[in-house]
């Protein structure tokens, strides 16, 4: 039943979205309830300034982490929650852009925001730029998760795309509520079929994605 689940959808998108490439979809169209704000479309990231490729504010991601993260999404609205998205797919140009970006070095405009104790010089070296991501094979996602009566994000003990220890998912130095509202999302995003990033408590990857060595570059819009 879930085989033909994913053929009848995969059919529907490639009606309206024949831009995607085939096994991708918008995320929306999938679950309209999990919210999201996609950091490279604005100026709020650690460039300062919209991301090439990212050409509209939506969501777009592989089918089949789309329909896991609906179910997760399920999970949390029983409790209130709700996951928020802040980045997935993401086009190898884009990628490119933060290499350009790394090997500007008087290019510092969001350092106090982002990575105020790293010199940028080391940003290859310590693994938060790199010319490949897991982002740009379609299945994985950078997230968190609100509160849906406030609207609010829980309290995670850094901010998304902190350069830094403190994003270490298992970082000791931050509230006990910080340690766990990460062990939240990390706890459920592995039951449900994601594997976490050691670097970054925000980061997670299918297990068994569907194009694991294929590293896109069609633009999101």
């Amino acid at each position: 039943m879930k085989k033909l689940l994913i053929l009848l959808l995969l059919y529907s998108y490639s009606l309206t979205a024949q831009k995607l490439a085939k096994g991708f979809v918008y995320l929306n169209d999938v679950d309209k309830s999990i919210q999201s704000e996609l950091r490279y479309f604005s100026n709020n990231n650690f460039i300062g300034k919209p991301i090439d490729g990212y050409h509209k504010n939506c969501i777009i991601i592989t089918l089949k982490a789309a329909l896991q993260l609906k179910e997760i999404q399920q999970q949390l609205v029983k409790q209130g929650l709700s996951l928020k998205i802040y980045d997935a797919y993401r086009p190898q140009e884009a990628v490119n852009h933060f290499v350009k970006w790394a090997r500007i070095l008087d290019d510092t405009l969001m350092k106090k925001e982002y990575y105020p104790n790293v010199p940028k010089s080391k940003l290859f070296s310590l693994g938060f730029i790199a010319s490949k991501s897991g982002h740009t094979r379609g299945s994985t996602v950078d997230l968190t998760i609100i509160d849906t009566k406030t609207g609010k994000e829980l309290n995670m003990g850094s901010p998304y795309d902190f350069f830094g220890k403190e994003s270490h998912p298992f970082y000791k130095n931050i509230a006990k509520e910080q340690q766990k509202n990460r062990l939240l999302l990390r706890n459920i995003m592995i039951k449900n079929g994601f594997t976490p990033y050691n670097n970054e408590w925000w980061h997670f990857t299918l297990k068994n994605e569907p194009f694991p060595k294929t590293y896109f570059n069609f633009p999101i819009e």
